[in-house]
């Protein structure tokens, strides 16, 4: 019997490899984030653990103590323009790796100005503070839509030197990608990174199910792009009563690209969860 080519007649076949590895996200004072963590993902997920101006080093090192007592891996975000200064920096990753901290998401912050002398992700990168203390893999933000107040040229020529530097001292670097509402600018922004020889596993940020006001205002408030009209002009984006809008059309077509084009190097899917971990939990192991 002549063989059939693979073609995407199985939906969930895309859509299943793109959560066959994913990471979610919580913030530090979060404890029923914290808990739903524990009792939805398995042993060894990744659970991101946002910055927030007035967390303090306690706050931080509390959650993440917290996640490894579950058998999880946190991964604090480290913001550059949060830290006071090097003695702030030096206590707090001491703290988090005191208690099994190994991997963090290095920053640079929202802040207009930093509150002590680092500016940049690179500023903490530089400082080796992050190497000296054992953190050896590292992830940095990029983002598919551009940033509202830096430009695209300059997102690019920071990302090169932030992997430069990272790398030659020795970090594992992984990207995190901020989250938007339709596939094609994930995948164009991935081959265009692979195209300037960025090589770097991207994982692709997605908001987890949520109802359409609440990932409007999160948009806003992030600066997501074009594909905002994903959620204000399309019909087709997957909803029901339980879960309201969810990632699933987007996540079913990068998957596609994924299966496709195996040099994009895609490495799964983060979930921003706005403050309700346990839905996007429940709905990534509902599809998986």
């Amino acid at each position: 019997m002549q063989a059939v080519p693979f073609k995407f007649h199985q939906e969930t076949a895309p859509l299943a490899a793109m959560l066959s590895h994913f990471s979610t996200e919580l913030t530090a004072k979060d404890a029923a984030s914290i808990s739903a963590a524990g009792q939805y993902l398995g042993r060894g997920a990744e659970v991101f653990i946002a910055s927030l101006p007035k967390n303090t080093v306690a706050d931080f090192v509390g959650a993440a103590r917290s996640l490894v007592l579950a058998k999880l891996i946190p991964v604090p975000h480290i913001v550059a323009r949060n830290i006071s200064g090097r003695d702030h920096l030096e206590d707090l990753v001491k703290q988090l790796v005191d208690v099994g901290v190994t991997r963090v998401l290095v920053l640079g912050g929202d802040r207009d100005l930093p509150i002590g002398q680092y500016d940049c992700a690179l500023d903490l990168i530089k400082s080796d503070v992050l190497r000296r203390h054992g953190i050896k893999r590292i992830y940095l933000g990029c983002y598919p839509e551009g940033h509202p107040r830096i430009s695209q040229e300059a997102l690019l020529s920071a990302l090169k030197a932030k992997l430069a530097v990272a790398k030659g001292i020795g970090h594992h670097v992984e990207l995190i990608s901020q989250f938007c509402f339709e596939a094609q600018p994930v995948i164009d922004f991935t081959r265009a990174l692979r195209g300037h020889g960025i090589d770097s596993p991207l994982r692709v940020g997605v908001a987890g199910p949520a109802d359409h006001a609440l990932l409007v205002k999160y948009a806003l408030i992030c600066g997501v792009g074009a594909s905002m009209r994903a959620l204000q002009e399309r019909g087709d984006l997957t909803r029901n009563m339980l879960t309201g809008v969810t990632p699933e059309t987007l996540l079913r077509q990068v998957g596609e690209a994924m299966i496709l084009e195996p040099e994009l190097n895609i490495a799964g899917t983060h979930f921003f969860t706005f403050g309700s971990l346990a839905r996007s939990a429940k709905w990534a192991r509902q599809h998986s």
